[in-house]
């Protein structure tokens, strides 16, 4: 089994804005494989079979910067090393569009990131970051990740989870360096 948790903050007022791409992809892939959510894990989580890989996709629902309790408690549960982990989440280090699939790394000023770090004892797992870009000088970075996407930035958007799912769907396959060859641009 895998597991592929999107990060971002439960809430309707939360749904579309910067931080919740994480969940957006996970709903992707959630329809991908015609899976349900359900909560469990301190989460919303849809398990069974995308393209003939057993899978379990996390919408943590612990608010963003505590996010690596639910993944902890499901990874635990079913044993899943932390190799078999993708995490994807937002990146304002990332223009608006632009994808990178890491095999580690560090929290990079992510909460969390920090979080899933900090919980899974790790930095030996795959993060899948979307780019979400800076904001304006006058803007609060908090502020700024908690706002919904522009209608100018919905196209870019869509574009951006569509090469998402396909990456995410590679990395399940097993074929990871491909997906980064493919979509990290």
């Amino acid at each position: 089994m895998k597991v592929i948790a999107g990060l971002g903050n439960p809430g309707a007022e939360y749904a579309a804005t910067r931080h919740n791409v994480g969940f957006m992809l996970a709903d992707l892939l959630a329809g991908e494989g015609n899976l349900s959510f359900r909560p469990k894990f301190q989460a919303f989580a849809a398990e069974g079979s995308i393209e003939g890989e057993r899978v379990l996709v996390l919408k943590p629902q612990t608010f963003m910067n505590l996010s690596g309790r639910a993944i902890r408690e499901a990874t635990g549960f079913y044993k899943v090393p932390s190799q078999d982990v993708l995490i994807v989440h937002d990146d304002m280090d990332l223009a608006l569009g632009r994808l990178r699939l890491r095999a580690q790394g560090s929290a990079g000023g992510h909460n969390g990131i920090r979080s899933v770090i900090a919980e899974l004892g790790t930095e030996e797992f795959w993060r899948l970051k979307l780019g979400v870009d800076r904001p304006p000088a006058e803007w609060d970075p908090a502020r700024y990740v908690l706002s919904p996407f522009s209608k100018e930035e919905m196209p870019v958007l869509k574009e951006m989870l569509e090469r998402a799912h396909q990456a995410a769907l590679l990395w399940l396959k097993g074929d990871g360096v491909k997906a980064m060859n493919l979509y990290n641009r």
